[in-house]
């Protein structure tokens, strides 16, 4: 004992408590464990500091409709997901509900699938808006479509829009010559109706659509591309497209304040000259289209362009290589696209717009061309050769023949040019009359 009583003692000096009561007994010495002390308040300060304690999570309202767990405000009022998705879904898609009671239900965490209807008055009860789920699908959309849509033209697009913007404007001004002329004949007496024609009118109106004509074929040329295709090709596209270009450049000089017309020879006819001169009631069809074009503000960029996707359309009958003038009309149908949205960023639904004018042009066409066809029955004037050759369909296989001893298309084109190079600037419009013949004869 005498042995423990020095170790006992040694071991309270280094501060550690056994615990035991020692006690001699009969049998030998008892051992009494006692219960070791716990650290008072007091000896807090002898403990190491504690590390800071996170700041408690952020805790949200109930929902204001379903009183279930709240996940944030939606729509300017706390609700859970199921909530926020139920009331976006039901605006978006304009949905609507029926209560088969007395739209007076209760609508709980448990009852909320019940009765859409009292559900969704709920809503705006509690004061959900309908503008913030507009407002944020439409800046989803519109950051969506700002990503996808660019606006920026090549520099190989760029040139050929620049090609075919200089072949319309030296074919077609911009601006007539000033100072203009008048024709200061009155349709002759009796010739009043659209079945009337007068003579003196009809020669001013034919004259100035074969020199129409002639400017047509001389923009079809100056379009890439278009003198690489075969001659037969050449021929069906501008026979189908020349109505359709002249019409819209009618309609692009058209006067919607009289119904007048002036000419790119700076000539004015009168809306009553035009009808008495062979237009007849096809006038009172081109001058609401006219409005319609003038209504879209189109430029002089966006009229070559338009002239040129009808002109190059692999859609016509008759062509011996659609896919290959498909592929061609591609690049002009990007640069009217990216043009227009660029132009009117604002708009963006104006592009469509402008290529339905096509299916407009198509339809004024083919009355132009009954037209004629009426004319050259109905009156005693001869029809020039130039207007006769672009309204006549082509006769069933005709073609280049070796056996016929004519010369072809090709060879006459080629044959025309170079006179043309060498004449005066009096004879082109003769000259223009045969280039058009070749292109049109096969």
């Amino acid at each position: 004992m005498e042995g423990y009583s020095e170790y006992s003692s040694a071991m309270n000096s280094l501060g550690l408590n056994l615990g035991m009561n020692v006690s001699k007994s009969s049998s030998g010495v008892n051992y009494n464990a006692t219960s070791t002390s716990v650290p008072t308040p007091s000896d807090s300060n002898s403990l190491p500091p504690s590390s800071p304690e996170s700041p408690p999570p952020k805790i949200y309202k109930p929902c204001f409709v379903c009183q279930d767990k709240s996940s944030g405000y939606h729509y300017g009022v706390s609700s859970c997901e199921g909530c926020k998705g139920f009331f976006r879904r039901s605006i978006q898609k304009n949905m609507q509900y029926t209560c088969h009671r007395d739209k007076k239900c209760i609508i709980n965490k448990v009852t909320r699938n019940r009765c859409q209807y009292c559900r969704l008055q709920k809503f705006f009860d509690v004061g959900m808006s309908k503008e913030c789920v507009r407002n944020d699908r439409n800046k989803k959309k519109k950051l969506k479509h700002e990503v996808s849509e660019s606006y920026e033209m090549t520099t190989e697009l760029e040139d050929l829009v620049d090609i075919v913007v200089r072949a319309q404007k030296e074919t077609f001004p911009p601006e007539t010559p000033k100072p203009g002329y008048r024709v200061a004949a009155d349709p002759a007496p009796g010739v009043g109706s659209s079945s009337e024609t007068d003579p003196l009118l009809f020669e001013y109106v034919t004259d100035m659509s074969s020199r129409a004509i002639i400017m047509v074929v001389e923009f079809a040329k100056k379009v890439p591309g278009f003198l690489q295709l075969k001659t037969q090709d050449q021929i069906t596209l501008l026979k189908a497209a020349c109505l359709e270009i002249m019409i819209l450049r009618i309609s692009y000089r058209f006067n919607r304040d009289d119904g007048s017309v002036t000419f790119t020879s700076g000539l004015t006819l009168t809306n009553s000259q035009l009808k008495s001169g062979g237009f007849g009631t096809l006038l009172d069809t081109i001058g609401p289209f006219s409005k319609q074009v003038f209504s879209l503000k189109l430029d002089e960029r966006e009229v070559a362009l338009l002239s040129t996707i009808c002109l190059i359309s692999g859609d016509r009958s008759g062509l011996e290589e659609p896919e290959r003038i498909e592929k061609m009309q591609e690049p002009y149908l990007e640069a009217l696209r990216i043009y227009v949205r660029r132009r009117r960023p604002t708009e963006p639904h104006t592009f469509a717009k402008i290529l339905m004018k096509i299916t407009d042009l198509r339809s004024i066409s083919v009355k132009g061309a009954e037209r004629v066809l009426h004319l050259k029955l109905k009156i005693p004037c001869e029809m020039p050769q130039i207007i006769n050759e672009m309204v006549e369909e082509d006769d069933e296989g005709a073609g280049p023949s070796e056996e016929s001893g004519k010369h072809t298309a090709a060879s006459d084109i080629q044959e025309v040019n170079v006179k043309t190079e060498n004449m005066s600037a009096s004879n082109q419009c003769t000259a223009g009359i045969d280039v058009m013949k070749a292109a049109l004869f096969s």
